[in-house]
């Protein structure tokens, strides 16, 4: 029996998988993978992803959460899909608040400031309504997203995204959270820095669904519908307060939203980087 046989999955899926895979490894963008699965195969994309998690696992890291992709309804509309998308979080692709990245770990990077959640309940079953939301928050961070894609030149439609997990790579939290309560995250201001000047504005009202905790309402449904629940200790990323901005060598991030303590992250070469890790 041939190893996708073992698999129990369509060998297009396995295909897919490989070479985002390739992608990721050898650092070299490939092409869409819509070839492969289907230019309006939503489900194919996520068996995908998911079957990209599972090899990750096998090698030793963890799911940490999940993550909110295409919140803009813009971006929706360009892509032709009626709905957000969901990603994985892997315990590989965190990186600790003000820490310095070897750009060159990345393809084709971009930026963007967002709310986390922290959950101490899990969310699971048909009946999840915004007041369950809510009591299952145990902490909001402010958070660093680093938007990237193994497709090349960006070149995706939504089953790319979803197949490459959301476009997802890296992630940064701030170094504490705050209790959510009965705070309003439609009042967030989000300010988003780099080296020092304003890239990127927005709010929780003008974004992320009107409301971070309405997005994350409807991830909850979303991911109990695919079987892959919310859990307690999970992580979650809401969604861009503001537009996305591109990542160059040199750039240092630093991240405001609210009252929430800030978030920073640092871009620079692999010298570089190695250097000043070795300093701490």
């Amino acid at each position: 029996m041939s190893a996708v046989e073992e698999t129990g999955l369509d060998p297009a899926i396995v295909q897919a998988a490989e070479r985002l895979r390739h992608a990721q490894t050898t650092g070299r963008a490939c092409p869409p993978i819509r070839d492969l699965v289907g230019t309006d195969q939503l489900g194919a994309a996520y068996a995908v992803q998911h079957h990209v998690a599972a090899l990750q696992q096998i090698s030793g890291a963890r799911i940490v959460g999940r993550k909110l992709g295409m919140m803009s309804a813009a971006v929706r509309a360009q892509l032709g899909v009626t709905e957000p998308t969901i990603g994985t979080l892997m315990d590989t692709m965190q990186v600790r608040h003000d820490a310095v990245v070897p750009v060159r770990r990345l393809l084709q990077p971009l930026a963007e400031a967002e709310v986390a959640f922290r959950l101490v309940a899990d969310l699971d079953g048909a009946d999840i309504d915004d007041a369950r939301v809510r009591a299952a928050v145990g902490e909001v961070y402010a958070a660093l997203e680093v938007v990237d894609s193994r497709i090349a030149d960006w070149d995706i439609s939504a089953v790319d995204t979803i197949a490459d997990n959301a476009s997802a790579g890296l992630f940064v939290l701030a170094p504490e959270g705050r209790p959510l309560g009965d705070w309003d995250l439609r009042l967030l201001r989000m300010e988003l820095r780099c080296c020092g000047r304003v890239v990127s504005t927005g709010s929780g009202g003008d974004n992320c669904m009107g409301d971070p905790l309405q997005g994350l309402v409807w991830l909850a449904r979303e991911a109990h519908r695919q079987g892959i629940p919310l859990r307690a200790g999970m992580l979650v990323l809401a969604g861009a307060l503001g537009p996305m901005v591109p990542i160059h060598e040199g750039d240092s991030f630093v991240a405001r939203i609210g009252d929430l303590p800030e978030v920073a992250v640092h871009f620079r070469s692999s010298v570089a980087a190695r250097a000043a890790e070795s300093a701490r």
